[in-house]
């Protein structure tokens, strides 16, 4: 079912580990390549997850960082050197920038960037370098200059690794930050509400329990997380016929829902609905009526829930991967009835 990799920050909240616990293979974040620093940073559950390779420390490397050098070898790292530099730029020169704190609004660890970019960072006054004795190598930056760098780098990591990796972030400024186009023709995504298909525990629900119901509802929840991948995978190359794709794939669905529904009436936890948005990348050719502004529709309804679609333009990946392309928002605190 893939890997979960949350980002902007290293210690996601309980409820997108949960996320991860029932509807991916496991869950992964960005840590600082300093052995000394992850031991300080990493919170004691995600260790725990780790010793039962349910999480994934991932650190960027020189080739993986290849995205953002203008110089580099991909054929669209000065893209994406071009779309941080006028971002930062934009940000740095509007009248009221937001300026590093002491102590930080936000942290961006210098092993997740290039040099070149530090220094940018630096020159236009958006980071300054914490204290020199800090082990950490830690720039202070506002959260807003944060969610756009690691944003891009996460959507670029994901497409980079032999891992099937899935972008989840719970913030909204990172999430439309990675998927922010570079030009005015950029590509085309559609953008799906799965909330009322993914529900999560209560908060304050123990870890250990998602685990036990983990383990219990295995085939439930392979066959709901399978099914609507693929459902996303095909509206990704049969982007013309939505519908098609759809009627194709609604019993299927509908079956896997009302499964994983049983299996949480066998649960003694109790559940509930967050948003959950999927920004579906579509092939390059999509075009024509795709076009229109605030294109969107009903789709149809699994469950009694209705899945919505729209259209909107993103920016394409350095490396595209073949089997996916979907990114995901997790917004924490809006609750649904």
């Amino acid at each position: 079912m893939g890997v979960l990799l949350y980002y902007p920050t290293v210690n996601p909240p309980t409820e997108v580990v949960h996320q991860a616990l029932l509807y991916w293979d496991g869950l992964a974040s960005v840590v600082p390549r300093d052995p000394r620093v992850y031991e300080a940073l990493v919170g004691t559950e995600l260790r725990r997850l780790e010793e039962r390779e349910l999480y994934r420390p991932l650190t960027f490397t020189p080739e993986t960082l290849d995205v953002l050098d203008r110089y580099g070898p991909s054929p669209h790292a000065g893209q994406n050197w071009s779309l941080l530099t006028r971002e930062l730029q934009r940000i740095a020169a509007r009248p009221d920038p937001p300026r590093p704190t002491s102590p930080p609004e936000a942290v961006l660890f210098t092993s997740k960037i290039t040099y070149e970019l530090q220094q940018l960072l630096l020159e236009l006054r958006l980071a300054a370098n914490l204290v020199p004795w800090n082990l950490r190598a830690e720039l202070s930056v506002s959260k807003e200059v944060q969610s756009l760098v690691v944003g891009v780098l996460a959507r670029e990591l994901a497409a980079t690794t032999d891992l099937a990796l899935f972008p989840y972030t719970d913030s909204e400024d990172a999430y439309r930050n990675s998927l922010r186009p570079t030009s005015p023709t950029g590509c085309l995504a559609w953008e799906m509400e799965l909330g009322r298909l993914l529900p999560v525990p209560a908060p304050d629900t123990a870890t250990e329990d998602v685990l036990v119901f983990r383990e219990r509802y295995a085939d439930e929840r392979r066959r709901l997380m399978r099914a609507l991948h693929r459902m996303l995978g095909d509206l990704r190359r049969d982007y013309e016929h939505p519908a098609d794709v759809f009627a194709q794939l609604r019993v299927e669905l509908s079956e896997a829902v009302e499964d994983y529904r049983a299996a949480r009436r066998g649960s003694r936890m109790a559940w509930v609905h967050r948003s959950v948005t999927v920004s579906v990348a579509l092939a390059a050719a999509a075009g024509g009526a795709l076009l229109l502004p605030d294109l969107g529709w009903l789709l149809g309804t699994v469950g009694g829930y209705a899945l919505n679609v729209a259209t909107r333009e993103i920016r394409p990946l350095a490396r595209a991967r073949t089997d996916h392309d979907f990114s995901y928002l997790h917004r924490v605190h809006s609750g649904l009835a």
